[in-house]
């Protein structure tokens, strides 16, 4: 995703940031080399006191390590003026045969990092998408939390040698079915169990509603949500909870440079290993929001089988993605274009051009 591309040499001092719930593990370095490591109370404004005091007249910049704590201190900083980088883990440099790991090194690799110019941030997104992906991962957790208990009950009921109540294809969890699985003769334990499993299970599926009920409530509420999901509902296969979710990880379009960066967002590009003429390619990068990914995935083709299928059907998700690449750049729906009935070609529309094909007399053999 787009954003103010890093220059080293416009700054002059450089801060690597090793941060967990309490403390805060930073290195400072200059343009020449190393200044001080120290370790501070996890807060910003013990962060920017100690920055005023020993770099004020200097301009710096700060970086440091995308994870659990996810904004505050990118906010913190961002807030009043400075630069400030959040690094993804896996694309952060590390010498392989380093077998020391401390807070202290850490934050002294992303200083050092940071001043060769060797990071990229990660793209931040704004406090409505930030709502927004807590509400779909929300929906999720849920959608995966009523699935496992209803492998539970399966497993238990195949463990006890009890057979599930027989129902049609997509009917099986339906309420008839759960009376039935509410009456079912079994032990008093095995009763207790799957009743125990049922109310969670219950529970689960009001929860998915309930979240799926905000999240319709919170994108309608903010017109740039709602017309942004108009639009790429307004793609062939997008639903509602696709469209959702796609903005929720996506965030603001307006930081997608071009086609290729949100495949590569998504993680639908291809891997590569080629050196010199040898061109090797692999399999997708999977990197990204795979629950996200297996979405857009389905939405092309469900259950595919074979190996070549399933290439076919990434693939189409990789086309897919520049749809709605260009309904979110274009803000504007996607047109399906109407089907064109072609007339068969006529003999002397077949013909080479330059040359006039002379039909042949009765009883003359064409000529070959």
């Amino acid at each position: 995703m787009r954003g103010k591309t890093f220059v080293p040499q416009d700054y002059d001092v450089f801060a690597g940031l090793d941060v967990d719930k309490k403390t805060i593990a930073a290195t400072f370095s200059s343009q020449q080399g190393f200044i001080r490591s120290l370790q501070m109370p996890y807060n910003v404004d013990h962060l920017l006191n100690h920055v005023r005091k020993h770099f004020g007249d200097q301009k710096i910049a700060f970086v440091y390590e995308a994870g659990p704590t996810g904004y505050g201190l990118y906010d913190g900083l961002a807030a009043q003026g400075y630069r400030c980088l959040i690094a993804a883990p896996s694309m952060i440099p590390r010498a392989p045969g380093q077998r020391v790991k401390t807070n202290r090194l850490d934050s002294r690799g992303l200083s050092e990092s940071l001043r060769g110019g060797q990071l990229k941030s990660i793209h931040v997104p704004s406090q409505i998408y930030r709502e927004l992906r807590h509400l779909t991962q929300l929906r999720d957790t849920m959608v995966r939390e009523a699935a496992a208990h209803k492998q539970r009950i399966k497993a238990m009921l195949l463990l006890e040698g009890i057979d599930f109540p027989p129902a049609p294809a997509g009917r099986q969890w339906s309420l008839r079915v759960k009376e039935k699985l509410r009456k079912l003769v079994c032990s008093r334990t095995v009763r207790f169990k799957l009743d125990q499993l049922l109310d969670s299970l219950e529970f689960c599926e009001k929860q998915v509603v309930n979240s799926t009920k905000e999240i319709r409530r919170f994108c309608k509420e903010d017109a740039e949500l709602s017309q942004s999901i108009q639009y790429l509902m307004s793609i062939p296969g997008i639903g509602w909870i696709v469209a959702s979710q796609l903005l929720a990880r996506i965030g603001d379009w307006r930081q997608i440079d071009n086609v290729r960066q949100l495949g590569s967002f998504l993680g639908l590009v291809p891997t590569e290993n080629s050196t010199g003429d040898t061109v090797d390619r692999g399999s997708i990068t999977r990197v990204g929001d795979g629950r996200l990914r297996s979405k857009l995935i389905s939405v092309c083709q469900r259950n595919p089988r074979g190996k070549g299928p399933r290439i076919a059907i990434v693939a189409v998700a990789r086309k897919l993605s520049t749809r709605i690449y260009a309904v979110l750049k274009n803000q504007r729906p996607y047109i399906v274009r109407q089907q064109i009935h072609s007339v068969p070609l006529t003999q002397e529309e077949t013909s080479p051009q330059g040359t006039t094909r002379r039909c042949a007399e009765p009883g003359e053999t064409p000529a070959s």
